[in-house]
């Protein structure tokens, strides 16, 4: 397998992009004393968004067993932490999935 040096090229750009922008994030939020509120309230909501756009695409092109099984874990991570959470999710997508 032989790796062409342009792909080469666009993995190592994309790499310092990435180290880039969180190291220089970091960065300029360490250096502020306060944090203004509507910058606190974005970087609150950063992992929201996140999650969001990892588990709608997933619950969209889903079937029946992965829409049950992400609402099996909605209902546990209301009521219990993450550990328990996944675990019931990812429990309930592989037994709905082989039974299914």
């Amino acid at each position: 397998m032989s790796l062409d040096p342009s792909m080469l090229a666009i993995i190592l750009a994309a790499a310092f992009a990435t180290y880039m922008t969180r190291s220089g994030g970091h960065l300029v939020v360490s250096r502020l004393k306060n944090l203004p509120p509507r910058v606190d309230a974005a970087l609150n909501a950063v992992p929201a968004a996140v999650l969001t756009t990892l588990v709608a695409p997933a619950f969209y092109a889903g079937g029946a067993e992965v829409k049950i099984a992400m609402a099996l874990g909605l209902v546990m991570g209301l009521r219990f932490s993450l550990i328990p959470m996944l675990l019931t999710g990812w429990g309930a997508a592989v037994l709905l999935r082989h039974f299914i």
